[in-house]
């Protein structure tokens, strides 16, 4: 693609998805909603002013990670600590309860097959595509509404994290079946070495940032180091541990959360991120579906797949944080946080398509569950806050 041409669809993204944006917050939605919007109305299933492309996709992750450097860096330790226990069932949960309906979900469409035959692990790895939480969107909303480092907002971090960690776990179990080349115990132990390594490490560069931050205090050199941290982590996380890379950029923004300048650092991240890399992200969420391309029963399929993705993770997570303790609309706002789906189910869909486990009109489904769950889930929440509200937080400023 000519740079004339990328900067084109660069104008038109950061136009259309503002706009878009401004007209989400004239109903009372968030704000990207709307820009989640734009992409499907710019993109390739209306108009098609813009169309993917690698440039875009790598903007896009760019975006996604400065989003989850930002939500680290606006983690409270104190409350990541006392919901550490029920973030992880509430995490086991959310990924068991969407594995088992989308397993059978997929068996009710094309009957009920023997475990352990091909047909059981196509539908089982249906299943696990509905195990990945992407709380992108839900990190977002929570910004807008100033409710982020509130007791649900890190909860729901906490929770995605860890159900990072498992659906990567149940994916390379399913795809094992396919490729005798994958090992679930290397990747356990990938997993494990990466949080050693980002403990031991982070506990080094938490005390070299805190040295600089005390000598040159609101200094932009401060900020500027700690997203080289982010892209670092989200790099070595990937390449060296095949653990997600925003969970790389997260964990960074929670080693740099305790300094007196984390405030300040996220402002500067959050200039990037709202001017040009955030848009992108969004709306390249919107820009990945095609909608001239289905028919009547990748349609129905799609409908099943995403009311099932949605009630699974409500029912799954908000379920059990009822029996955990917490109350029924913190429960629901626990459950309608966790339902959105984004790169992380594309990645497992993408790897079930190089494996032979799924087909290329299921990619659909998975893409438009991507895009109701992202436009569902901050609306809904925005609703939740309103009828049952929190106390703001300083994200909000």
């Amino acid at each position: 693609m000519e740079t004339t041409e990328i900067l084109r669809q660069l104008a038109v993204i950061v136009v259309a998805a503002k706009l878009f944006g401004l007209v989400a917050r004239r109903i009372h939605a968030p704000q990207v909603a709307g820009e989640i919007v734009a992409g499907l109305i710019i993109g390739p299933s209306l108009l098609g002013f813009v169309t993917s492309s690698d440039v875009l996709s790598g903007m896009a992750e760019i975006g996604v990670i400065m989003l989850m450097f930002s939500a680290g860096l606006g983690t409270d330790m104190k409350e990541l600590k006392e919901t550490g226990v029920k973030a992880t069932v509430i995490a086991c949960f959310g990924v068991f309860i969407p594995l088992i309906c989308g397993t059978v979900l997929y068996m009710c469409f094309y009957g009920f097959a023997p475990i352990g035959s091909e047909a059981f692990f196509k539908a089982l790895f249906i299943g696990t595509i509905l195990t990945a939480t992407s709380v992108s969107i839900t990190v977002e909303a929570l910004k807008e509404l100033g409710v982020l480092s509130g007791t649900i907002g890190t909860t729901i971090m906490s929770a995605a994290i860890i159900d990072d960690v498992i659906g990567i776990i149940v994916l390379t179990v399913v795809i094992s079946f396919k490729d005798p080349n994958a090992d679930i115990i290397s990747v356990i132990l990938h997993t494990i070495l990466f949080f050693v390594f980002a403990a031991g490490v982070g506990f080094i560069i938490y005390h070299i940032f805190k040295i600089v931050d005390r000598r040159y205090p609101h200094t932009r050199r401060i900020p500027i180091m700690g997203m080289a941290l982010a892209f670092i982590l989200a790099y070595v996380a990937d390449r060296y541990f095949s653990v997600a890379d925003i969970t790389g950029a997260y964990i960074a923004g929670v080693i740099l959360s305790s300094l007196d300048d984390s405030s300040y650092i996220s402002r500067k991240m959050d200039v990037n991120s709202y001017m040009i890399f955030g848009p992108v992200f969004f709306f390249f969420l919107g820009l990945q579906t095609n909608v001239r391309n289905l028919d009547a029963t990748i349609i129905l399929f799609s409908i099943g797949f995403v009311i099932v993705g949605l009630l699974s993770k409500i029912i799954g997570c908000g379920g059990v944080s009822r029996i955990m303790g917490f109350d029924w609309s913190d429960s629901a706002k626990i459950g309608v946080g966790m339902m959105t789906r984004g790169e992380v189910a594309l990645i497992v869909a993408q790897r079930g398509l190089a494996a032979g486990m799924m087909g290329e009109a299921y990619f659909t489904a998975v893409i438009l569950l991507i895009i109701v769950s992202s436009i569902a889930t901050p609306v809904v929440l925005k609703f939740l806050y309103d009828v049952f509200p929190e106390d703001k937080d300083h994200a909000a400023a």
